[in-house]
């Protein structure tokens, strides 16, 4: 992955900053200071195809051995539910968002209700809740 993409003048994440400005800091290595932001950063990972963004941002007790992104999925866009914590003095956060895609042709859309822990200082992804 390059540290700017072509062509892309917003970034996925949907808050309307240029990517490199934007979610591109937090692939290149800045750790995003909110929940929110690393759910935000995690999603534009999975539109420009930064697995080892990913990975690095799972926690380590929950990262899977095993993970490749689906290249026939095409995101479309997010949107941010709700959230509650994941601020700078808080320990943990969840965060409900729901994303759109395309795959096979089809539309559809993922919603989750994700929580994040700090390590370290940093927010990681935990896990999805009910």
């Amino acid at each position: 992955m390059s540290e700017e993409l072509p062509g892309m003048n917003n970034c996925p994440c949907g808050l309307g900053e240029p990517y490199d400005e934007c979610c591109g800091r937090y692939h290149r290595g800045e750790e995003p200071p909110s929940a929110e932001l690393l759910m935000r950063a995690r999603y534009s990972a999975y539109v420009v195809g930064d697995r080892k963004f990913l990975l690095r941002t799972w926690h380590e007790k929950t990262r899977p051995r095993a993970f490749s992104l689906e290249e026939e999925q095409n995101w479309l866009g997010l949107t941010i539910l709700g959230r509650e914590g994941g601020g700078l003095l808080d320990s943990e956060g969840i965060v409900e968002f729901r994303a759109r895609y395309v795959a096979d042709g089809r539309r559809g859309a993922m919603h989750d209700r994700s929580r994040f822990v700090k390590v370290g200082g940093a927010w990681r992804y935990l896990d999805e809740i009910a």
